[in-house]
């Protein structure tokens, strides 16, 4: 069984390797296809952003926000989102490398089909989002919350969540492997073969073996 990595993730701005290269946005609204290096982007508010395929390297966003509008197959490289609000946003088929998000709300946002690489989720709320088909490699959620999230047909690898609090995740048809569960409370949606290449404790296994058995068409009746 594999033991659970130590989290580590730059706390502050100051933290980031590239801190003393970030610009400040200068407020234009978010192009497509654009190049965005060492930007900073602090309390600005996108309010229905057009922007698909745009490339952010080496940024930051403090306390900004992103109110629907469309980012489809945007990528973010090394990017930090401390505090940030992102609300009824296409996100699909986007690309996330190295990337933080913490202290932040991503609530109603469509992901499916996006791949994270060594992302790290910290003290976030996560609402009804949609990771449908996503790949996710080597990503971390720590004390967050998660209601609603659908991982149903995602492919997640090496993932942990530690602390965390999952009610109404549905991982239906998702692909496990090495996933970490333990420590966290579960509340999950489980399809015909629940939650195989998951890792959970004893305690956890017996607070689910009702979804489990409902997944597996086992009726338990003890009249």
């Amino acid at each position: 069984m594999s033991s659970r990595p130590a989290t580590s993730w730059p706390r502050e701005l100051a933290d980031l390797p590239y801190a003393a290269a970030l610009a400040r946005h200068d407020g234009r609204p978010l192009a497509a296809d654009s190049d965005y290096d060492t930007v900073h982007f602090d309390k600005d508010a996108f309010d229905a952003p057009d922007a698909p395929g745009a490339r952010f390297l080496e940024c930051a966003f403090t306390g900004a926000s992103v109110t629907g509008g469309g980012l489809r197959r945007c990528r973010f490289i090394d990017a930090w989102l401390r505090d940030v609000r992102i609300t009824l946003t296409d996100l699909a088929e986007t690309q996330w490398s190295d990337a933080t998000l913490a202290g932040g709300v991503v609530a109603g946002v469509q992901a499916f089909g996006a791949r994270l690489d060594r992302v790290v989720f910290a003290g976030c709320k996560l609402d009804s989002v949609n990771f449908r088909e996503a790949r996710l490699t080597g990503v971390t959620f720590t004390d967050c919350l998660l209601r609603d999230v659908d991982f149903s047909g995602a492919k997640l690898r090496q993932t942990v969540f530690t602390g965390c609090r999952l009610s109404g995740a549905d991982f239906s048809r998702a692909e496990l492997d090495r996933v970490d569960l333990r420590g966290s409370e579960l509340g999950l949606i489980v399809g015909p073969q629940p939650l195989r290449g998951a890792i959970i404790s004893s305690g956890q296994l017996a607070a689910i073996a009702p979804v489990l058995a409902d997944a597996l068409g086992i009726v338990v009746d003890d009249e």
